[in-house]
């Protein structure tokens, strides 16, 4: 999907910012409960946006839509496909949000929130601290996931969480898509970004 194709509903919006093969296909299969994007090995395979739509039923959230962007960090095709990637993810942002009271045009919504997903084994990358420091330059409410703690030792979790808040002076969620462990704290993570952007 491109930036002219975003979703036209007043629904809230979940960007899903990450490095390529940080986990964010697991995570959103994890999230819907069932298998919507493709998983890979090879990093770079997100192309487009990707938009998906969760039925939630909180009261204060009842749908969303899940919007994967292209991973940052490694993209099949070189110098041009990051250039096309980083236009895509500059124009999604600079949509106006669902519920601001700026109606989209034909071109759609952009997010009401985002999370940055980074990998529990590479706390401090300096892609992800740069993802970071541009998220906060963004009108609208941030989190961060990190996910694969289930690659951790309980000591090895343990400090690297502490590891990515320290570098990011941001709480974090840690999560394991493939164990479900913290996923029911990302949904409460979810609800307060998109109820109290």
């Amino acid at each position: 999907m491109s930036a002219t194709d975003l979703p036209r509903e007043p629904v809230p919006q979940l960007a899903l910012v990450g490095r390529s093969n940080a986990g964010k296909s697991t995570l959103i299969n994890a999230i819907t409960g069932s298998r919507v994007a493709r998983t890979s090995a090879a990093a770079g395979k997100t192309r487009e946006l990707n938009v998906y739509a969760v039925e939630y039923g909180h009261r204060d959230l009842k749908r969303l839509f899940l919007v994967d962007l292209p991973g940052y960090g490694y993209a099949r095709g070189g110098d041009v496909s990051a250039n096309e990637f980083a236009g895509l993810t500059t124009m999604y942002f600079g949509r106006p949000a669902p519920g601001t009271g700026i109606p989209g045009d034909d071109a759609g919504y952009g997010p009401t929130g985002a999370l940055l997903i980074v990998d529990a084994r590479h706390p401090g990358l300096a892609q992800d601290l740069n993802a970071w420091a541009w998220l906060s330059t963004q009108d609208l409410a941030i989190g961060v996931i990190v996910a694969k703690i289930d690659k951790l030792s309980r000591t090895e979790r343990v400090r690297n969480v502490h590891a990515w808040e320290t570098s990011l002076n941001a709480p974090v969620t840690p999560v394991s898509a493939l164990t479900g462990e913290g996923l029911e704290n990302l949904w409460t993570t979810i609800v307060r970004l998109l109820t109290h952007p």
